[in-house]
Parts: structure tokens; C-alpha cells; sequence
């Protein structure tokens, strides 16, 4: 090497001794270590980034050609001296580095060094070292194999989350079990899932856990074999089938095909909206490598329900429901509340079994009823719902749909953008304007409504506003509709406080909020403090004083 490329070399060296030397000093390694049994070593993954002048060892996949950072200097190595003469020198370093640790906790039983280097050819990536530590994964191999016996199989208590993150990576790791058992597999994850089910936010970590292996052992082992795919940070892989993609042994169940499709029907069950249609490809990547199951389910639904579940056929109505695309096909044969009473409990049934819960209805019916709210969308479930909400004998039962379907980040799924709206919204707005009774209901959805992704509420409000004015029963639900809006919201409530009772109730209950609540609830109503102040200039007592008390909240601020 020249002296440039002896500096470059030192250049790598140092950053590749300072990462070793930083993880060697941790006080934490030994605590680590102990977490679980099921975690053989921290690092099994690291990249050298080598940009002359900028050099840099990290743990994090995202460092090298991701990492965007321009070199310094101009590189002083080609393409083939990486290849040939730097990658086997730097391979020697690291080797030392790790040989003394070979049994400590810091480094797994597998263990990758990736460099990505600058080069006067461009960006050169390769593995400079890689190695298995066989007694660790012979151990690990036995530990994974104790915990599933003593935890899974004969447990009857709930397991921990660290558990769970490591058991599903490594079942599905092709380094410890080069061929997946799919039934042995899927039932360790649902033994997991019935563990646990009694613990509800757990049971939602859990199965982001598994969801997430799933999704990485699709995308990064299994597609692979039949896909040449692109990926993208914004947006989702794009799949061409090769053209020697050959799928084996289809008849036969359990085959790693299923794992595919497990995770899907999980990703379309339990993942955000947003992220079902990850799922939903997952199933037509597998149809279009000839699985008859994935076109099947595409078509009539996942196999997470019994067909008495899914598929109502009566002669006041018919409905079935497909959780693959979150809908359910309605058809009322009868225009009366026999109709809809058995379709709302139809629904209700599969939300509470886990259908998911985003979701929309395809509605057949003569009657096309809406809500007297301007700017909510005119969609099939708007309309199912306004039609059942004339039958006020149904309402009971309404607020039972509307209880269970509210979830907050969860949408129906035939409405977009400024129209979007939280499953039960319909039902909870129809009720909420039809009588009393149902303010408890509207102080709920408020409670959890998404504000920061949803508007129409806001349509409610005024609409609600407008029904029932300013009252002992109405103020504290209005107040909650208020906390929840949004500064475009002009509330047309002056002319009602001009009455000083119900200004003064008013005021009891805006001086109950914190100060930034009290703005927010007052801004629809006054707007900015200065209209506040002129109005309460001009104001005679005791009405003078009732609009200082407000300012002062407002100011206070």
C-alpha cells in the first residue's frame, strides 16, 4: 500500500478498535446476558462505513449506503483492492477482536461484519467476516427447546414479552432450523396468544412480536426463493415471480406456504389499518405461486371463524363477512328492525371474536337514510346506520355495536381523508342526537377519539350544540365535544349565553378545566381573548363579570 492507503486502512482500523473497545467497557454486558435464556448474544450485525474522513462502526443496518453522508476525500482504493486486499486484513482484525469473545454475551451465536467502503469505482458492500459460534448455538438450540417444553407446553401462566421477541425470531431463523415446521410453529404462536389472552395490552405485544418475525422471515427468506423483489423505506416491496418459481408439495398441509399465510391473516387481524394491506399481499403473492388456500380465503375470507360466524342468511336478511378485505355484505330482503336487529348483532358477534376492526359495509337496501350532520360522507355504512337508527327499539343495542367498535387509530374503511371517521361514529352520533340517554355514550368516544386524524366531530358538535343548547345535563358533554375539536370550528352559541343562567352554569364548568383546556373549549364559541375582552367592556353586571371569569381562564393560558 502507498501512504495514502496505509492512512485510509488505519483510518477502518481505529473505528473498527474504538466499536470493539465500546462494547468491551459497557457495565451492563452481564445484565444483559441474564434477561433471558433465550438470547445467546447482543450483536449478531455489524456494518463498517468506510467514507474517507467520515469512517464510522455501528450495529445499526442502516448505516452504509443508507447512511448518505459524502466522503471527505477522494477514496485512494479501487474496487478489486477492497476485494483483495483490504477485505481479507480486516477480516484478521476482527477475528482477534472476537476470539476473546467468544463466550461472552456481547456477540450471538452468529455473527456478520458488513462493510460498505468508498472506492474510486463507486460504493463497494460485501461481507468482510462471518461466523457461527457452534457450543452457543448448541445451547441456544437446547435453551429454545426447555423453554417451549417447561413454558409452552406445560405452562399455564402468562409468558413475557422478551420471550416471545426472541423464541419467534428464532423459530423462523433458517441458521437454527433450515426448514421451518409450520404446524409446530404456528401452534407454539397460538400457544403464546391463549396464554396470555387474559391480558389484553400484553397479548397486543405478543403478537406484535410474532407479527413482526412473520414478517421479516416472509420478506427477507421465504419470497425471496420465488420473488425478485425491490424494496423501498416509503413504500411497500415490489414482487416479480422468477420465472423457475416452482411451489412443492401444495396438496399437503403445513407447509412453510402456511406460515406465509398465518402471518397474513394475523398482519389483517391485529396490525394498524394501515399496515393490513401488507397482509392482503402476503395472500396474493401465495396465490400467484398456486396456492388454492390463498386464493380461497382472498375470496370468502381467512379460516378465523366458523362459517355460522361469517354467513347469515334469513328471510328478513342476509349477511356475510370477509376479514381478509374487513367487510361485510349486507342485503335487507324486509325493511323493518327484525332486518337490522339481526345484522347489527351479526357484526357485533365478529367484533367481539376479533374481526377486524376496521372495516366497512356493502349495503343492498331500498331506504337510504343519513344523518342530519353536513360533511359526513354518504357512504353504504353511513346509510346502515341512519336506516337502523329510525327504529328506536334498536337503540339499546346500537350502543352495544357502539362500544365495542370504538378504537382509537382504527377507521371505516369507505371513508378517506376530512371524511374519515372511527367505527361506531355513526351509531354514536345517531344516538347522541336522539336522546339524553345517550350522553355517557358521547363523552366515551370523545374520550378517545383520534383529533389529530379525524374532523368530523366537529360537524357533531355543532349539530349537537344547535339540538340541545346550554343545559345541566347538556354542558359537560358539549364541553368534552369541544376538547376534542378543532381551532376551524365556529360553535354559534352567543345568542344562547346571552341568557346569564346558562352563562353562569357555562362558566362553572369552563372553570373546572385547566387553563389550556379552557381555551381550547372556549376558542369555537369567542375566538381570540381580545373578542372576549371588548364583549366583556361592554357588558353589564352581573354579566360583566361572568365574561372576565372566562378571559381570565384564556389569559391564564
Amino acid at each position: 500500500m502507498d501512504q495514502f492507503q496505509e492512512e485510509a486502512f488505519e483510518e477502518m482500523q481505529t473505528a473498527i478498535h474504538k466499536w470493539f473497545d465500546e462494547q468491551e467497557n459497557r457495565m451492563d454486558i452481564e445484565g444483559l446476558g441474564k434477561r433471558t435464556t433465550l438470547q445467546a448474544g447482543i450483536f449478531n450485525f455489524v456494518m463498517l462505513d468506510y467514507r474517507p474522513g467520515r469512517t464510522r462502526v455501528d450495529s445499526s443496518k442502516s448505516v452504509g449506503s443508507a447512511a448518505g453522508k459524502k466522503s471527505m476525500k477522494a477514496s485512494p482504493f479501487t474496487r478489486e483492492q477492497i476485494l483483495h486486499e483490504v477485505q481479507p486484513l480486516l477480516a484478521e482484525i476482527i477475528k482477534e477482536r472476537l476470539d476473546k469473545l467468544a463466550t461472552s454475551p456481547l456477540i450471538d451465536y452468529r455473527f456478520t461484519f458488513q462493510g460498505a467502503f468508498a472506492t474510486t469505482d463507486g460504493l463497494v458492500e460485501l461481507t468482510v467476516l462471518e461466523t457461527v459460534y457452534v457450543e452457543k448455538k448448541r445451547q441456544l438450540l437446547e435453551q429454545i427447546q426447555s423453554y417451549i417444553e417447561k413454558e409452552l407446553e406445560q405452562g399455564t401462566y402468562p409468558t413475557k414479552r422478551l420471550e416471545t421477541f426472541f423464541l419467534a425470531r428464532h423459530l423462523l431463523d433458517p441458521h437454527l432450523f433450515p426448514e421451518p415446521e409450520a404446524a409446530r410453529t404456528i401452534a407454539l404462536f397460538d400457544r403464546i396468544q391463549e396464554l396470555n389472552k387474559e391480558r389484553r395490552e400484553a397479548l397486543a405485544e405478543h403478537r406484535r412480536d410474532i407479527i413482526r418475525a412473520l414478517t421479516s422471515w416472509a420478506e427477507n427468506v421465504f419470497l425471496p426463493h420465488y420473488y425478485d423483489l425491490t424494496g423501498s423505506e416509503y413504500r411497500f416491496n415490489e414482487y416479480v415471480i422468477k420465472p423457475d418459481a416452482v411451489l412443492e408439495n401444495l396438496d399437503e398441509p403445513y407447509q412453510p406456504i402456511d406460515l406465509l399465510l398465518y402471518g397474513a391473516v394475523m398482519i389483517i387481524r391485529y396490525e394498524p389499518n394501515f399496515n393490513k394491506i401488507k397482509g392482503q399481499n402476503f395472500l396474493e403473492l401465495a396465490k400467484r405461486l398456486g396456492s388454492g388456500k390463498a386464493a380461497r380465503m382472498l375470496k370468502e375470507g381467512s379460516d378465523s371463524f366458523s362459517q355460522e360466524d361469517v354467513h347469515l342468511r334469513h328471510e328478513l336478511v342476509e349477511c356475510k363477512a370477509n376479514d381478509v378485505f374487513s367487510l361485510f355484505t349486507i342485503a335487507i330482503r324486509k325493511e323493518e328492525a327484525g332486518a337490522y336487529e339481526r345484522a347489527i348483532s351479526f357484526i357485533l358477534s365478529l367484533l367481539r371474536k376479533d374481526f377486524p376492526k376496521s372495516y366497512k359495509i356493502k349495503l343492498k337496501s331500498s331506504v337510504r337514510e343519513y344523518l342530519p350532520i353536513k360533511g359526513l360522507a354518504k357512504s353504504d355504512t353511513h346509510r346502515f346506520f341512519a336506516n337502523a337508527l329510525a327504529y328506536s327499539e334498536l337503540h339499546p343495542l346500537l350502543e352495544k355495536y357502539a362500544r365495542e367498535a370504538m378504537v382509537e387509530f382504527e377507521w371505516y374503511e369507505d371513508t378517506d381523508d376530512e371524511k374519515s371517521v372511527m367505527p361506531g361514529s355513526y351509531a354514536v352520533f345517531g344516538l347522541g342526537l336522539s336522546s339524553e340517554r345517550y350522553f355517557p355514550l358521547v363523552e366515551a368516544y370523545m374520550a378517545i377519539v383520534d383529533n389529530e386524524h379525524q374532523l368530523v366531530h366537529d360537524k357533531f358538535t355543532a349539530v349537537f350544540a344547535e339540538t340541545y343548547g346550554v343545559t345541566e345535563r347538556s354542558t359537560p358533554v358539549l364541553i368534552a365535544c369541544l376538547l376534542r375539536c378543532h381551532d376551524s370550528l365556529k360553535l354559534k352559541l352567543l345568542p344562547e349565553l346571552e341568557n346569564e343562567d346558562k352563562l353562569s352554569l357555562f362558566v362553572q364548568h369552563i372553570e373546572a378545566l385547566s387553563d389550556d383546556e379552557a381555551e381550547q373549549a372556549l376558542y369555537p364559541i369567542w375566538g381570540k381573548a381580545e373578542k372576549l375582552a371588548a364583549l366583556a367592556r361592554k357588558a353589564q353586571e352581573p354579566r360583566k363579570e361572568l365574561l372576565l371569569r372566562l378571559l381570565k381562564t384564556m389569559e391564564d393560558a
